[in-house]
């Protein structure tokens, strides 16, 4: 736990102005589709939820995340909510797209300018690309909402979707947070997987939580 608590001390540090957090709660806008929402898990369990937690654990003062996403959302209906609802800019903004645009049988043709738009409100409403994580999709393939599926050609368009935006963010200075092998650990242990047979689990968020930490902690440093 105490490495748990340092970690978001950390995070915030590298995350806000010199004394911002101090004065103001510290804000996350978390962008992205099924995942964000936590589709699956009750409202608490959400990861966004769990990461505002995990601050206000280590002593750090954090407003109610926003939250723009929605189970099904493709890159370019996030696009279209974020041009709609004109989200306000976070100290902290999260990013997780693609996933329905792969299981939509999308190529990467169509993905990748999508992709590359919402980026670049991302960035603005992070304000500076160190301020932006990025996580990458999980690998449903190994649910068992899969099942009779091809999984090794899932996980392979998965692999080419996650290259697309990782070279697109890493390009861009933002942090790209992979989670996509934490969500593989779920062929063999199905307490990552919820109980709808699809999303990840509670526990799997938490998983997700102390990396996005770690992460922090790592460009702190």
């Amino acid at each position: 736990m105490d490495r748990i608590l340092a970690a978001a001390l950390a995070l915030c540090t590298s995350i806000c102005h010199e004394g911002a957090f101090a004065a103001d709660p510290l804000r996350i806008c978390a962008l992205g589709d099924s995942y964000t929402i936590g589709e699956g898990v009750a409202a608490d369990q959400r990861w966004p939820i769990q990461l505002a937690a995990a601050l206000r654990a280590g002593g750090i003062a954090v407003a109610e995340p926003t939250m723009i996403a929605r189970t099904g959302w493709t890159a370019g209906d996030l696009l279209a909510a974020i041009e709609r609802d004109y989200p306000a800019a976070g100290d902290l903004v999260t990013l997780q797209i693609g996933v329905n645009d792969q299981f939509r049988g999308r190529g990467i043709d169509a993905f990748a300018p999508d992709f590359a738009a919402v980026l670049v409100r991302a960035l603005a409403l992070a304000g500076t690309p160190d301020r932006l994580l990025v996580l990458s999709i999980p690998d449903w393939g190994v649910t068992p909402f899969a099942t009779g599926q091809d999984r090794a050609a899932i996980a392979a368009q998965i692999d080419a979707f996650n290259a697309c935006a990782r070279t697109r963010v890493v390009a861009a200075g933002a942090r790209w947070i992979d989670v996509t092998t934490i969500s593989r650990e779920a062929a063999r242990d199905r307490t990552l997987i919820a109980a709808d047979g699809l999303h990840p689990s509670a526990t799997m968020y938490a998983r997700w939580v102390a990396l996005l930490l770690a992460e922090g902690v790592g460009r702190a440093r």
